[in-house]
């Protein structure tokens, strides 16, 4: 058994600098984690998360902890063609029908959310602007698992078409949010003149989400205007890949959304004219190897680590009870303003529970900041574990957030 350890450890230690062999075992222990799933009857993207979760330093580390940095390419470019497809669901007809509602829900949900959040922290004796802080970076919901389960499922209707609409735009309304905590907790506990003030937090978030959505815009009308009169399939392919790429390299070369600019992309996509989804409909033959490699990686960057310290445990857990009260409730509250179907009251919240890299992206954003470089040893000891108790919180929502939303779309979707 020892000599059959001793060999496995060669073999890691002699191919994990590579990301190609990264790449591959990660497809291939996650197929069978995925097949392993579906007999559980869970979602299959829990087997390549807990496929990831095992490759991944904290467990086996036949991921090597340096491959982070260079698989995160494949998580964009994962994320590119997620986020096209969502903007591709927002036709006008479906946004004339829907679109008030889906606007009302958005909003209500992201309020209720973000108070719950604060308020249970604080009675739990977190300090009031790391709170906030929380309460902001809890009202983001990831769209990926949400796209490959209906995918899956082949779902369709109201329902799905509810559900894309918020969100898509539920991480726009989380960087204002987010934008305007940090604005507040920079005024308080910043000493230094390069703390931003509430106005110039606020105007940056604005203009990062314009900016983000004209690139969109931009990238969207090209991509129509290349694909519009060609009928080769494999063209259309080639073309389609080739804008993401572009749209998501200049985002992220410009400190943009790539998220929020490809979503532009594919509504303008869908909606200049009726051959648009031959486009988007390219791209399906990638998607399955791009999911798979997407949520493994991101189960290869959850730490076990994070379990063992009793103040992440406690504040963690109610940050993920309180913002599934705030999500499910905020949709209700939401579904019940706008007069929405009463399956969307009763099990959308459900789907709304997944979390990934857009609260990861701004708590690592908080690390970096001048507030937080330049703070006390005091202050920058809370952020750090800012960063801790939400690394908990996606751990723990990327692997029930999932089931829950399968069961959430199998009763409220057309399937």
């Amino acid at each position: 058994m020892q000599n059959f350890l001793d060999i496995l450890i060669t073999v890691r230690d002699t191919f994990n600098h590579h990301v190609v062999f990264s790449v591959g075992v990660l497809l291939v222990i996650g197929y069978f984690m995925q097949k392993a799933a579906q007999k559980l009857k869970l979602p299959v993207i829990t087997g390549y998360i807990i496929a990831g979760l095992i490759l991944g330093d904290s467990v086996t580390g036949i991921i090597h902890v340096e491959m982070t940095e260079t698989l995160r390419t494949i998580t964009e470019i994962a994320l590119g063609v997620i986020a096209i497809t969502v903007g591709g669901e927002f036709s006008r007809n479906k946004l004339r029908r829907l679109g008030v509602g889906i606007a009302t829900i958005t909003v209500v949900q992201l309020v209720t959310t973000f108070t719950c959040v604060s308020i249970a922290l604080i009675i739990f004796e977190m300090p009031w602007v790391y709170s906030l802080l929380l309460g902001a970076v809890a009202s983001a919901t990831a769209p990926a698992a949400t796209v490959v389960i209906i995918q899956n499922l082949r779902a369709r209707g109201d329902f799905v078409d509810t559900l894309y609409g918020i969100v898509a735009l539920d991480d726009a309304g989380c960087v204002v949010l987010f934008a305007t905590a940090f604005a507040i907790a920079g005024s308080v506990l910043g000493t230094s003149t390069n703390t931003p003030d509430f106005t110039a937090m606020l105007g940056h978030a604005v203009s990062e989400i314009g900016l983000s959505l004209v690139v969109g815009l931009l990238g969207g009308v090209a991509l129509h205007f290349l694909t519009d009169k060609k009928e080769n399939p494999n063209e259309i392919l080639i073309l389609s890949l080739g804008m993401i790429f572009l749209i998501t390299a200049v985002s992220i070369s410009l400190d943009l959304s790539p998220l929020l600019a490809n979503m532009m992309a594919g509504a303008v996509l869908i909606n200049l004219s009726s051959r648009g989804f031959r486009a988007l409909r390219s791209l399906a033959p990638l998607t399955p190897p791009l999911y798979a490699a997407f949520f493994a990686i991101a189960g290869t960057e959850l730490k076990l680590d994070i379990l063992r310290t009793s103040s992440v445990l406690i504040f963690g857990a109610v940050f993920v009870f309180s913002r599934a009260i705030g999500k499910y409730g905020g949709v209700w509250l939401g579904a019940t303003m706008a007069h929405s179907d009463k399956k969307v009251k009763k099990y959308l919240g459900l789907s709304m529970f997944p979390e990934g890299g857009v609260e990861i992206g701004l708590v690592l954003f908080l690390q970096a900041t001048p507030l937080v470089v330049q703070a006390p040893p005091d202050v920058k000891y809370a952020f750090s574990q800012i960063v801790n108790i939400v690394m908990f919180a996606v751990f723990i929502n990327l692997l029930i957030g999932p089931p829950l939303s399968k069961f959430a779309i199998i009763k409220g979707a057309e399937l």
